[in-house]
């Protein structure tokens, strides 16, 4: 396979969850603890923000957790699929109605439709992985932030879904799971972004079904479709689903089937001040200390 095969094609992703906004929640197990993992994150960190940014909202539900932690703070819901949104919208309604002043946008992370320097926090729970490449969103989020705000996000990471690659690998050699990126690739893209003091880590979280039918069931609910330009064209057929099932057949544990996800998390901050002076026409100087990115955790 090659990179061209990976490429996401946007309009089919957007597509994807516009469909989905309506059995999201059922089936978003994952996408809830994930996002409960990042929230208590903020926990840790000493920050009182008057705007925050919730990229790639969903149905609003770290949205909502969000408001909890800072009510006093305007908060920003935006997705890119205008379904999504309006679940948002209608989740938010208690707290809207509490505290006022918070917007819903459908929008895209890579062209934010946002001001330069008009948010404190950017919180974003699994949405970088939709991103291509990351370099245009991570240059969004460091222009909308202010001089010391923060970015905190969830993404996953290459071993997402192993399992499930392993096994249409060995059904039919195609393109069926995306490919994702390494928590060390996610920490180069936030370097080049020129973001202060990135460290990033990695865990790993597992579902378990009693049959595979069951996990691509919930890849479709939450809109987790197959959107690579290397997709296969048309119906599969039964032979090569039965074959990607007895494949899948070999994790069995304890009678169940395992789904593994790689979750990369990551933060880093907008500088106080621009960093970057221009030397000459295609070159620049950049402090070396802004190259000295702590990140931890295991590949």
């Amino acid at each position: 396979m090659s990179e061209q095969d990976y490429q996401l094609d946007r309009a089919r992703v957007r597509r994807s969850f516009e469909e989905a906004a309506a059995a999201y929640d059922a089936a978003a197990v994952l996408q809830r603890e994930v996002a409960d993992r990042l929230v208590e994150r903020l926990s840790l960190i000493k920050l009182q923000p008057a705007v925050i940014l919730d990229a790639g909202a969903g149905t609003g539900y770290a949205t909502a957790a969000l408001a909890r932690r800072y009510p006093k703070a305007r908060l920003l819901a935006l997705d890119l699929a205008h379904g999504m949104v309006g679940r948002a919208r209608r989740r938010f309604g208690f707290l809207a109605r509490r505290f006022g002043g918070h917007g819903f946008v459908c929008g895209d992370v890579e062209c934010l439709p946002l001001a330069d320097a008009s948010v404190d926090l950017i919180f974003s729970s699994l949405t970088l992985q939709w991103c291509q490449p990351l370099d245009r969103a991570f240059a969004e989020f460091r222009r909308v932030l202010r001089p010391g705000g923060l970015l905190l996000f969830a993404s996953m990471g290459p071993d997402t879904l192993k399992e499930l690659r392993a096994s249409w690998a060995a059904a039919d050699g195609e393109v069926h799971v995306n490919q994702f990126i390494d928590m060390h690739d996610v920490g180069d893209a936030l370097v080049r972004a020129r973001f202060a003091d990135p460290v990033m880590d990695v865990e790993h979280l597992t579902v378990t079904y009693p049959e595979v039918g069951l996990l691509l069931r919930d890849l479709k609910a939450i809109g987790a479709h197959n959107v690579n330009a290397g997709r296969p064209r048309g119906l599969l057929g039964r032979r090569r689903y039965r074959a990607m099932h007895e494949a899948y057949e070999q994790y069995r544990r304890d009678g169940l089937l395992p789904a593994t996800y790689e979750v990369v998390y990551g933060l880093a901050w907008a500088p106080e001040r621009n960093t970057m002076t221009t030397r000459g026409e295609g070159e620049a100087r950049i402090p070396l200390t802004q190259f000295k990115a702590g990140l931890r955790g295991d590949a």
